[in-house]
């Protein structure tokens, strides 16, 4: 019992002991925390005043820095308003000095002017003084004469007439037996020199064109399956395709050089690229044709350069260039215009003529003949016309117009071009009517069709025995087709000759395309 009392009151003793020491471990822990944050806060505070007066510092260097650069500025504007202010009043100065310049200079006119009146009347009163002088000399003389001035004056006139006609009837007598002697032995001196000097080979046009190719297996690949090939090119082209037996060539007939070349090209780029189906045909012919437009342009700008014309307009240039895709009663065109255009500048210095404007006017003159558009005019005026309008000199314009008299000449050009025109179409074997009459009714077949709507193209091939018509399938139907070449076939009877008969084929399809990538 009583080890359990001691053990109860140890236990007590103990439990206050430990508590009475944990309390005061728990003050001295707590003083030394609070201690250790005023510490800690004593520190961050002076932290913050450094920062704080660090801030204050920096603002206070950037204000000043910003007051000196407007203390700067302002005395730049400053510095700036002094200098206008010198410069206006320099500019004071100056006008100030240029003004009494010009008082001075007004002051000297005034003087100079008042100089010359005074001068005008002096002179003023000194011709009426040899006017009074001179009436009175004449006064005089008609009293020693006992004629008046006007009958003096008469009959002096009447006196020198006589002499003058005398004089000139003789004159002219001698210079008309001098030039009717002379002028047709010189006037055939000057044309068979001109001729002589400028002759030149005429070349004569066909109808048709021959494509030669390496072996006749190509044949075979033009024509295609079922002819597919052939008949995409000759529509496409307007020319009329012949594969026959001869060996290593294959003919092309149009009646129009330019469809014939462009055949002939376009077949040679599918040969050589080896694809030969109609998709690639329309798409050869079509780049063809615009290479076609570049060669005709090259060659306008060729010709210009070996005849030593210069300044003429780019469109003129190109027709110039398409004279060598036509002909001339079977002249080929641009040849011609050359010679016309040598001629004419030979027998333009011949004559002490200008031979630069001649020979301009000799190359242009049959312009009219390769039109863009159809027209009604007669070649010649056609062609002064489109001269005028691309800024060719009148006496050009005119020389142009007038080669065929139907036009008034007005300059010595006129009538030199006129000349040289038949000098060089008048040369034996230069001309044949034959092929132009051929190349107009195939251009009176074509123009025929065009006439009817929903027409797009037309070609005249097999020499004039076929006119093949395409029309749009989006214009016309079938029994419209049918009903269009029964019309085509009656107006062609009613309005043309020809020989043998002619075939009316019109052509209505409707293509679709895609592409497969």
């Amino acid at each position: 019992m009583i080890t359990i009392i001691a053990a109860v009151v140890a236990l007590v003793i103990g439990a206050v002991g430990g508590y009475m020491l944990l309390r005061y471990v728990a003050n001295g822990k707590y003083n030394e925390t609070v201690e250790a944050a005023k510490k800690e806060a004593e520190v961050i505070k002076e932290k913050k005043k450094l920062e704080m007066k660090e801030q204050f510092l920096n603002k206070k260097a950037e204000l000043e820095k910003e007051i000196q650069q407007r203390t700067q500025h302002l005395q730049q504007g400053e510095n700036k308003q002094r200098q206008r202010e010198q410069n206006l009043n320099q500019r004071q100065d100056e006008l100030k000095r240029m003004q009494s310049e010009q008082d001075k200079r007004k002051n000297e006119l005034d003087r100079q002017q008042q100089t010359i009146d005074n001068e005008k009347q002096q002179i003023a009163q000194q011709k009426e003084e040899l006017l009074k002088q001179q009436e009175m000399e004449r006064q005089k003389l008609e009293e020693l004469s006992g004629l008046s001035a006007e009958e003096a004056r008469n009959r002096l006139v009447e006196s020198l007439k006589d002499e003058a006609k005398t004089a000139a009837a003789s004159y002219v007598n001698e210079i008309m037996d001098e030039a009717k002697l002379n002028a047709n032995a010189q006037a055939k001196k000057i044309v068979i020199q001109t001729i002589q000097r400028v002759a030149t080979e005429t070349a004569i046009e066909n109808s048709v064109s021959v494509f030669h190719i390496d072996n006749d297996e190509v044949k075979g690949r033009i024509i295609g399956r079922e002819g597919r090939n052939i008949r995409a090119l000759e529509a496409a082209c307007g020319v009329e395709i012949v594969v026959d037996d001869t060996p290593e060539a294959i003919v092309i007939s149009a009646f129009d050089p330019v469809r014939r070349e462009v055949c002939r090209l376009a077949l040679h780029q599918l040969v050589s690229d080896g694809r030969i189906h109609p998709a690639r045909i329309e798409e050869v012919v079509a780049k063809v044709k615009k290479q076609l437009d570049q060669e005709i342009v090259e060659t306008g700008k060729r010709v210009t350069i070996d005849l030593g014309v210069h300044g003429l307009h780019p469109e003129l240039i190109r027709i110039v260039g398409k004279m060598k895709y036509r002909s001339s009663y079977g002249q080929n065109l641009l040849q011609h215009a050359r010679e016309t255009a040598n001629l004419c500048a030979v027998m333009a210095a011949e004559l002490g003529l200008n031979p630069k404007k001649a020979k301009r006017a000799g190359l242009l003159h049959d312009i009219g003949k390769v039109p863009d558009e159809e027209t009604e005019l007669p070649h010649a005026l056609y062609g002064a016309k489109i001269a005028e309008k691309y800024k060719e000199k009148p006496d050009i314009c005119n020389a142009i117009g007038a080669h065929h008299d139907e036009m008034e000449m007005q300059t010595l050009l006129a009538p030199i071009v006129q000349v040289c025109d038949a000098i060089s179409g008048a040369r034996p074997g230069a001309r044949r009517e034959i092929v132009e009459a051929y190349i107009k009714r195939l251009n009176d077949l074509e123009a025929i069709a065009m006439s009817y709507p929903g027409v797009i193209k037309t070609y005249a091939i097999q020499a004039g025995r076929e006119l093949r018509v395409i029309v749009g399938a989006d214009k016309m139907s079938d029994q419209e087709t049918e009903q269009l070449s029964g019309l085509i076939a009656t107006k062609i009877q009613n309005e043309m000759t020809y020989p043998g008969q002619v075939k009316i084929t019109v052509i209505r399809e409707t293509r679709s395309v895609a592409y497969a990538k």
